[in-house]
């Protein structure tokens, strides 16, 4: 009888298990959602770097004893600029907004604020991505939604604009500011 070579059985085991994980991701309540792990966990730190002249991120201005938004954004992406408008909105009817100005360089990102208006109460400058990395932000835009105590409820990846913002992103925002 002929010895069969556990390499010979690696190859079929390794598809056979590659078919089984994409089998389960599939069949997920929403294949498109992207979990965050920083639900229900307190908000990570947020460099204290400031974008140009615009206010830094200090622990102060963290506290804000309310519903807080952070946004990851930058000046070169597009979907980014188009939910500024909805950014602007908010924190014209007062939502404090934390911005976090990633992988990009300061002169075209404070030339867009200063451009298109600044809806952030402060404005943190992290060109290499580190504060990123510690909230699990992909790509931009992110927005996190915060509650009073600086505990992630929500995360929102992509633009704030359309459908999906209209039936996610404002109804856990309305969660939020209820206390729920």
């Amino acid at each position: 009888m002929a010895k069969v070579s556990p390499l010979m059985i690696a190859p079929p085991l390794l598809f056979a298990g590659f078919v089984a994980l994409a089998g389960i991701g599939m069949f997920r309540d929403d294949p498109n959602r992207l979990p965050s792990t920083m639900i229900g966990q307190p908000a990570p730190g947020i460099t204290e770097d400031a974008l140009g002249d615009y206010p830094p991120v200090t622990p102060q201005a963290m506290a804000t004893g309310q519903v807080t938004l952070v946004n990851f954004w930058a000046s070169w992406c597009p979907p980014c600029r188009a939910e500024h408008p909805n950014l602007l909105k908010m924190a014209s009817e007062g939502m404090p907004i934390i911005g976090v100005n990633f992988k990009d360089t300061e002169g075209p990102a404070s030339s867009y604020l200063d451009d298109d208006g600044n809806p952030f109460k402060a404005v943190a400058y992290d060109p290499q991505g580190r504060t990123a990395i510690d909230w699990g932000v992909t790509a931009p835009p992110e927005t996190f939604i915060l509650d009073a105590d600086g505990t992630v409820l929500f995360r929102f990846a992509g633009p704030l604009v359309g459908s999906d913002y209209e039936q996610r992103f404002l109804p856990a925002l309305e969660k939020a500011m209820s206390g729920g």
